[in-house]
């Protein structure tokens, strides 16, 4: 309806990451690995917390959270970017284009926030371990969830609403493997003021609060493990937030190199490289993170692979 009234475009052209055409297969044998190692990860990482009853705590139910936002937002770029490299082709209609572009907002937003409600959590379990089971209980967990994906919709549709107001009609062809924001602007011959005003207003809020409240949650936890006498209390504490603390880096050093840099050309073709860090690599990376260096769930992984072995041996 939008597009009919606003939009003399109809379908928009991806540049891709790269019109070299020798590379292409590489990039797709690359990419689908990639997809595959995220789907088989993040999916895994939702199954063992969901079967290990020992992993059924608050700071496991934010992290099968992340790796369900991980796994759909993957999913959200990653198959039509796959397609793409096989055809050739790489359009995408209008109507695809804008429901793209609005669950990717809204997980890449419900991300932002439950990296920060995973902050605050190992906040509470080393600054007040003592409050921890009334502080941080299932009904709070359950809400705090709830406002993450709320959060996300919220930003998503706002965004999206103003995009749809956009007129594109003087290019089609955006510069861009996906179709996110700032490569749709660029695309406009309407005014953008409310779409920057809105950009402004929520970005403010989706990744500065989210930012505060980590940079707020650690600045504690590093002052109250500096306080532990023992080094084995310090480095078991550190350890409890050392995946984080990777997952937070490697999130928002890539969306900062994207997001905050002079919008050029060539800063547009190094954002879309570091793009693939926060919309491929990071969702591939989270579980990998999290499982690697975490003892409960590699305790878990090992006593529900040993109880099925038990379970096939008997059965021989």
């Amino acid at each position: 309806m939008a597009a009919r009234n606003h939009s003399t475009v109809t379908e928009f052209i991806l540049t891709g990451l790269t019109d070299k055409p020798e590379i292409q297969l590489a990039l797709f044998i690359f990419f689908l690995g990639t997809y595959v190692v995220t789907v088989v990860g993040n999916l895994g990482m939702i199954t063992l917390i969901g079967l290990s009853s020992h992993l059924h705590t608050p700071m496991y139910c934010f992290l099968s959270s992340l790796s369900f936002i991980d796994l759909c937002c993957s999913t959200v770029i990653t198959p039509k970017m796959l397609v793409n490299f096989v055809i050739g082709k790489n359009i995408i209609s209008y109507h695809e284009c804008m429901v793209q572009l609005y669950f990717f907002l809204v997980f890449a937003i419900a991300e932002c926030h439950m990296l920060a409600v995973m902050a605050y959590d190992r906040y509470v379990a080393i600054c007040n371990p003592l409050l921890y089971s009334v502080t941080m209980s299932y009904q709070v967990c359950f809400w705090l969830v709830v406002e993450v994906y709320i959060l996300g919709l919220v930003g998503a549709t706002a965004h999206t609403g103003c995009m749809l107001r956009v007129i594109f009609c003087k290019a089609k062809i955006i510069n861009h493997y996906f179709c996110d924001v700032f490569p749709l602007l660029e695309l406009s011959c309407s005014s953008t003021y409310i779409n920057e005003l809105v950009l402004l207003c929520f970005s403010a809020f989706n990744i500065f609060a989210p930012v505060l409240t980590i940079l707020g949650s650690y600045v504690s936890i590093i002052a109250s493990i500096l306080r532990i006498r023992s080094t084995e209390g310090r480095s078991k504490a550190f350890s409890t937030c050392s995946s984080h603390i990777s997952a937070v880096t490697i999130f928002y050093g890539s969306l900062a190199f994207m997001y905050l840099q002079p919008s050029t050309l060539s800063s547009m073709d190094q954002g879309k490289m570091s793009s693939v860090f926060y919309t491929i690599i990071v969702p591939m990376l989270n579980p990998l993170i999290y499982s690697l260096r975490n003892k409960d769930v590699k305790v878990a992984l090992n006593k529900i692979i040993e109880k099925r072995l038990f379970c096939f041996n008997k059965d021989l």
